[in-house]
């Protein structure tokens, strides 16, 4: 049972990741707003491929929810009927939420898939949840952490329909980040309390508290990074897409912080290494640590020297999120490995 359950947990992880890789890519590509509407995208479960299929058309069958664009307004159909050779008022309500009412292919279908991988990882934590109901009388931790974890995603959900109808506030966008991050802590949690596997790390307080400090300064990080970000989206609007070398021309104070804090970062992360080492504790997953911190540090740096190369922003992003989900399993090691009387 421990062993199928694991791989299910395991399961929900990646396809959370997965869902944090489709929203950076949406943030790269300005996306966020491909979907006006929320949960369907223009009123369908499956969205529109061309800008006509949003349109009025004269002699067609609307159901109740449908969208159309008209006079750059979202119009939506109050309930199923068949349009006649003229537009009527009366068969149609404003869209109240916000004033965005255009169409892009490419960006509805990105932000659809971001959804998409949103519903199947809440389905995959549902599952989870169903089946932590055998734990109840052996670590009822285990089956309370996983309901919590549908509940974070039915959050997470909710946040994600916050920030479109907020037409995409960036408060709400770093809530969304942050609140990805605590789903993915449940879930390493609830991987690491399942672990039957006797891996003979042992136990150090100092470590302990390297490790904590470590975690809390990625989750600053992370959060600097997003007002970053914001900053950048503010420049995109501004000088536009195509012009990448004016991004971070006159960069914000908050860029700075997060440039300067990094080296903050660099040397916590190493130092813990060192303990690790020096020690010789057992936490493997340092290696994973200093090499996501390393390819970290480069494609911040190509961000900001080599304007922004394809993907660099979404890769920066995804990296962050799997550096601190290593970092708070290394926690949990260091947290609940017994005591050794050979270390200090």
């Amino acid at each position: 049972m421990q062993k199928h359950f694991r791989k299910i947990a395991k399961t929900a992880l990646i396809l959370v990741y997965l869902v944090i890789v489709a929203g950076a890519v949406v943030r790269m590509t300005g996306s966020g707003m491909g979907c006006p509407d929320w949960p369907k995208c223009f009123g369908y479960y499956i969205p529109p491929t061309e800008a006509t299929e949003l349109e009025w058309q004269a002699e067609k069958e609307y159901k109740k929810g449908q969208v159309i664009i008209r006079h750059e307004t979202l119009q939506i159909a109050k309930k199923d009927f068949r349009t006649s050779s003229t537009y009527s008022k009366e068969n149609w309500e404003a869209y109240t939420k916000h004033d965005y009412a255009i169409f892009n292919p490419w960006h509805t279908w990105i932000e659809y898939i971001n959804r998409l991988l949103g519903a199947l990882a809440g389905l995959a934590t549902l599952i989870l949840a169903l089946v932590s109901i055998k734990y109840w009388k052996i670590k009822k931790s285990v089956t309370i952490l996983s309901w919590l974890v549908v509940l974070g995603m039915g959050f997470q959900a909710w946040l994600g329909a916050t920030v479109v109808y907020s037409v995409l506030e960036p408060v709400k966008i770093t809530l969304h980040m942050i609140m990805a991050l605590v789903i993915v802590a449940m879930l390493l949690y609830i991987i690491f309390l399942v672990n039957q596997e006797d891996k003979r790390i042992l136990f150090d307080r100092g470590t302990l508290v390297t490790a904590t400090i470590v975690l809390l300064l990625t989750l600053v990080q992370i959060v600097l990074g997003t007002q970053v970000r914001q900053f950048v989206d503010h420049q995109i609007d501004m000088v536009g897409e195509q012009s990448k070398s004016l991004w971070l021309e006159s960069p914000s104070i908050q860029f700075y912080i997060h440039r300067s804090f990094s080296i903050l970062v660099v040397l916590a992360n190493a130092y813990l290494a060192y303990r690790i080492f020096k020690l010789k504790l057992g936490h493997t997953k340092i290696y994973w640590v200093l090499f996501i911190v390393l390819i970290e540090v480069f494609s911040g740096m190509a961000m900001y020297y080599l304007d922004f190369p394809f993907t660099s922003q979404p890769l920066h992003l995804v990296l962050a999120a799997i550096l601190f989900g290593v970092q708070f399993y290394i926690f949990l090691e260091a947290l609940k490995t017994k005591r050794s009387p050979k270390t200090s």
